[in-house]
């Protein structure tokens, strides 16, 4: 199943690709807004995750601080995205909403402004991942137990975050992860 986004009101449609063929245009109407739409179905629409990552690996000079992959609980609908140095700040993608890590999500318990993840090196040059709660209505919950207002939790590859009805896990930079 992949989705679309509606261009006026942000809403997502879902269809299912495998029922049409490359070049096909396809007309939605949002159910939210009532704006009909149309799409053209081609290999950037159907390969757009892959061709996301894909760009990410090309950039050349580029220095790798890992990734997180989102997972939201009630489609399964994955999104790879890439953290850089310095404070990541994470929540749900809204037209205005300056964040650094945007989740596309309908998710309502997932803020705009949910949670920080850290990136920095130490002395040795290995990076630290460091996890805390952007005073989120929801919380922020690292495998099972919630971030108190304060905590600043440090986080390994494979960390498991919950953010409403999303899931995160931290992949490492390469060579990053312990062995």
């Amino acid at each position: 199943m992949k989705r679309v986004r509606c261009p006026k009101c942000d809403n997502f449609i879902q269809f299912d690709e495998t029922k049409y063929g490359e070049g096909q245009s396809l007309v939605f109407i949002c159910d939210n807004c009532k704006k009909q739409f149309s799409i053209r179905i081609g290999k950037s629409k159907l390969n757009a995750a892959n061709r996301k990552e894909e760009v990410i690996d090309e950039k050349e000079g580029m220095q790798d601080f890992g990734n997180i992959l989102a997972v939201e609980n009630v489609f399964a609908y994955k999104q790879v995205l890439p953290l850089h140095e310095g404070d990541n700040l994470i929540g749900r993608r809204c037209k205005g909403n300056d964040i650094d890590i945007p989740i596309e999500s309908n998710d309502p318990s997932l803020d705009r402004r949910h949670c920080y993840i850290n990136v920095k090196k130490n002395k040795q040059g290995k990076i630290i991942y460091t996890l805390r709660d952007n005073d989120s209505i929801t919380g922020t919950f690292l495998m099972n137990e919630i971030l108190g207002p304060k905590d600043q939790i440090r986080i390994e590859d494979g960390a498991i975050i919950t953010l409403g009805a999303t899931t995160l896990i931290l992949r490492a930079a390469e060579g990053q992860t312990e062995e």
